[in-house]
């Protein structure tokens, strides 16, 4: 007798992700509610499986969703504001001044056109921080995403979201209580960075992480500037810093560590935190390449974003990883480091731990039903020698037919059908006529 399941997903190939990274031609997929409850041949699928629904996608390859493992959605308010700078001119003349006039419906607007622009293009979890975050979480409730976000806490008051710390920290309270119990949505304690904050401003904001269960995240060693900076106010690097403040833990996700050594790297293993790379961002703001490869030999858990869209300027995870691989071959100029296959796994697997979501990441029996479809049709897509290469090296991201979060299609074969696209658009080109009369 046959298993009910609610949607069977056919497709040409199904890229699992999973133990021992295995690629089902001609496979398929068995959703019951919101997790994945069987893999394999379509043949043996249809065989096992009786299903209220089968969608059968043709060429193409079905597959993890890709997970953004740091962003700052709102800011494809600011796409192409201020580019060509580096990173403290950029943010200090440009975008901090902007960002003091951004008022809750902008921040929520901006942040439901992201949320397009990534289901669009295959990402269905991300981890944001920003001002007015209350705002991000409505957008990515109301766009079915899944993320992990928090509000971007410094020690300068008043702040966009709060006038002093002690409203700040009653509002991240009243956030943690309107969103307890979210399938889709966790909250994180984020502060901005350590030269945005002091150290016990830094000690009370992981402290607050304890209190309410919630992730701790923050940019850390961006630059080498940050290192220098740090070093001439603390006497340590920032990692060590961070270290002796005992803010590192396994709950936490470092953004960036381009500036980093030998040292640093064995504390993260000792802490066992996660790292978040993004590629795009740190080469445009000449950050500088951080060593993922040195990362990785010492086992530990690395993902991958886009960082925002005002320095990156996209949230196409695709993209993301082919600048991945592709950085890490010229900077150790060793054309075997970072392959495809490690690329895909960054974008998917390390960027879950870096989520600390269980249950994404792969697509098995169990895992929650996050996933795409990238179709194979399109030129640059074939032949396919090798599926994760066309995936990494090939793909633009505008291949994706299908996305998936929890079980629930958000984006179908150029249809958004949780928002209404054309009045998104409208929208943020009057965000853009707004940001122009705040700048001139």
């Amino acid at each position: 007798m046959k298993q009910t399941c609610d949607t069977i997903f056919t497709a040409a190939f199904v890229v699992t992700q999973n133990e021992t990274r295995t690629v089902i031609p001609q496979g398929a997929i068995a959703v019951s509610g919101n997790r994945i409850a069987a893999v394999g041949p379509a043949s043996d699928i249809a065989s096992a499986w009786e299903a209220g629904e089968t969608v059968s996608l043709g060429n193409a390859a079905l597959m993890p969703g890709l997970i953004n493992g740091h962003t700052h959605i709102p800011m494809s308010a600011l796409r192409g504001y201020s580019d060509d700078k580096n990173l403290m001119d950029w943010l200090t003349k440009d975008i901090f001044p902007i960002e003091a006039h951004l008022t809750p419906e902008i921040i929520r607007t901006a942040s439901e056109f992201s949320c397009a622009e990534m289901m669009r293009t295959g990402t269905t979890a991300f981890y944001d921080m920003y001002m007015h975050e209350r705002s991000v979480f409505q957008a990515a409730d109301r766009m079915g995403m899944r993320a992990v976000m928090g509000e971007s806490m410094t020690h300068f008051f008043p702040g966009l979201s709060a006038a002093s710390e002690q409203e700040l920290r009653d509002l991240i309270l009243a956030l943690a209580e309107e969103w307890k119990g979210h399938p889709r949505i966790k909250g994180a304690i984020v502060p901005h960075a350590i030269y945005t904050t002091g150290p016990d401003f830094l000690q009370r904001c992981r402290a607050l992480a304890g209190e309410l269960g919630w992730q701790f995240g923050m940019h850390l060693s961006e630059t080498s500037g940050e290192t220098e900076r740090c070093l001439k106010q603390h006497g340590q690097r920032p990692v060590e810093y961070c270290r002796s403040l005992g803010i590192l833990r396994a709950d936490t996700t470092l953004f960036h560590m381009v500036d980093t050594d030998g040292e640093d790297l064995d504390t993260i293993v000792e802490a066992g935190c996660a790292i978040v790379h993004n590629p795009a961002s740190n080469m445009k703001l000449t950050s500088g390449a951080a060593p993922i490869e040195a990362m990785l030999s010492r086992g530990i858990s690395v993902g991958l974003g886009t960082d925002g869209p005002a320095s990156n300027n996209s949230q196409n995870m695709v993209r993301e990883m082919y600048l991945c691989s592709l950085l890490q071959k010229l900077d150790t100029m060793d054309p075997t480091a970072l392959p495809a296959q490690t690329a895909l796994d960054m974008a998917t697997r390390g960027s879950a731990r870096a989520l600390h979501w269980e249950g994404l990441g792969t697509l098995e029996p169990g895992s929650i039903a996050d996933f795409v479809a990238l179709g194979l049709d399109e030129p640059n897509m074939q032949p396919v020698h090798n599926i994760v290469s066309n995936i990494v090296y090939a793909a633009t991201g505008l291949e994706n037919r299908l996305t998936v979060v929890d079980g629930r299609i958000l984006y179908r074969e150029g249809r958004y059908l949780t928002c209404d696209y054309e009045a998104l658009k409208g929208e943020i080109a009057a965000i853009r006529q707004w940001v122009a009369s705040k700048a001139s």
